[in-house]
């Protein structure tokens, strides 16, 4: 079975969030399975030297955008035992950053109908071409509507990857003839509302369509949480199904990690207390062994669910002994309140804004807690190495967090969750988790099981191996 997986970023190479991390690891626990995966992404700029300077060019081409065509350089790479293809066309990628430029929209029609035009260059023809998000939206659109007669073409099925239903890629019908070039008669598969949605073209025509985890891909169904896209997911719900995303569990492992302060492992974790008294030390917070200790690592934006830390956060530090550590950046109404509350309560509260990789390790191998209040969650990847490190989550139960966390109270949980998106439930909660940490027996057993649960990719390449089988079998 050969794969070729179409993403605009990933890791190693480049990366904004989380689509990154997929397209870095699932590839390779693919490729360990026996699953011909390569994948194809832009070659942008920065892209580090030393990474450019593995690749080996194939050739170049000429790629339809609309009326007119432009050059596109094929070259390749290997990686952790994966071949990763760059697309190369300097007026699209030489720019700084990814995303976020005026024409986003003809940059990456671009790269997705330069997806299928490198296939004859290749000398390796996929059977499945999975792709990902708005930005490589249009592959399945371009396959139906031009590719899938083609000689050469035959047989390919696609697979197109929610990862998160907010961006979709929506602009003017403009779009169509000036950059889009796809038949007339097939206009309406991207338009919605009035505009081009690139994401309603992909579940129109993608043979299957996934999310990250099976609890988003019920809650894409409903208006609350489709920006939408409901209406067309509901009719094609058939076609529909979520797979739990992993983590690379060698990059975030307590036992070899060189970013925390000590190493420690499942089997023995005392360590762990080590790392929290030196993480308390090094943001400046009293270093109390027996006060609970609870890390954030978030964008602070709304839907993280930081409206409920403002709403209760001062009460639980006037009437509970924690200590919080946060490391983020985002609105400013987030960031001037988790200021003001490290100023107010310099003994219970620490922050730093940005995102540092190196502390963000720190914070989880240093603290007793996590705390995930989101108001949605495709997946979520922070709680799962909250797990590896043995810090206890503490999350609404939505999308990935409620596939991923499971309440300890009946005593099998690895964690502790709340329903409804409610300030005081989550206050309740963390309350249920302090006093749990009391109970130091108890909290070493949960403790152990957290970090013993299995979130690798393994567990997510086997349900898609699973998802392209059936799906040949069509």
């Amino acid at each position: 079975m050969k794969v070729l997986y179409v993403a605009s970023e990933a890791l190693p190479f480049m990366a904004s969030g989380g689509l990154g991390d997929v397209a870095g690891s699932l590839p390779a626990a693919l490729r360990k399975r026996l699953i011909g995966c390569r994948v194809v992404m832009p070659l942008y700029d920065s892209i580090k030297q030393e990474y450019k300077d593995k690749m080996k060019f194939i050739t170049s081409i000429s790629v339809p955008v609309s009326w007119r065509r432009q050059y596109c350089g094929i070259f390749e790479a290997k990686y952790n035992g994966v071949i990763y293809y760059f697309l190369d066309n300097q007026y699209y990628f030489k720019r700084e950053g990814i995303y976020g430029h005026y024409d986003d929209a003809e940059r990456f029609a671009f790269f997705s109908r330069a997806v299928l035009e490198i296939i004859p260059q290749l000398d390796w023809k996929p059977d499945i071409i999975h792709c990902n998000d708005w930005q490589s939206a249009l592959v399945p659109v371009y396959y139906s509507t031009m590719y899938a007669q083609a000689p050469g073409y035959e047989n390919i099925k696609t697979v197109f990857t929610i990862h998160n239903i907010q961006y979709q890629g929506t602009y003017g019908m403009e779009l169509i003839p000036e950059v889009l070039g796809i038949p007339a008669e097939a206009t309406s598969v991207v338009e919605f509302g009035g505009d081009v949605n690139f994401m309603k073209g992909a579940i129109e025509s993608a043979n299957k369509v996934t999310t990250v985890s099976p609890s988003y891909a019920n809650e894409i169904l409903d208006p609350w949480y489709s920006h939408g896209l409901d209406t067309i997911l509901n009719e094609r719900s058939w076609k529909l199904s979520g797979i739990l995303n992993g983590i690379d569990t060698e990059l975030y492992n307590p036992e070899t990690d060189k970013d925390i302060f000590f190493n420690y492992s499942a089997e023995d974790f005392k360590n762990k207390a080590k790392n929290k008294q030196k993480l308390q030390e090094l943001m400046g917070l009293p270093q109390k062994k027996d006060t609970p200790l609870i890390g954030m690592v978030s964008r602070l934006v709304s839907h993280k669910g930081l409206d409920l830390v403002k709403g209760v956060m001062e009460e639980l530090i006037q009437t509970t002994d924690v200590q919080f550590v946060i490391l983020g950046s985002g609105d400013w109404q987030y960031e001037e309140f988790f200021k003001e509350m490290a100023a107010r309560y310099p003994e219970q509260v620490a922050i730093k804004l940005g995102f540092i990789p190196s502390l963000s390790k720190k914070i989880y191998a240093g603290t007793d807690m996590f705390l995930m209040p989101s108001k949605s969650e495709p997946c979520g990847l922070s709680q799962m190495i909250a797990l590896r490190y043995g810090s206890i989550p503490i999350v609404r139960e939505t999308g990935g967090l409620r596939d991923s966390i499971h309440d300890s109270q009946d005593g099998e949980g690895n964690g502790f969750t709340f329903a409804n998106y409610n300030a005081h439930e989550m206050l309740y909660t963390i309350r249920r988790a302090v006093e749990g940490y009391q109970n130091k027996k108890g909290w070493q057993i949960l403790v152990k099981r957290a970090m013993e649960c299995d979130n690798s990719w393994g567990k997510s390449a086997n349900e898609y191996i699973k998802l392209y089988k059936a799906l040949l079998k069509e």
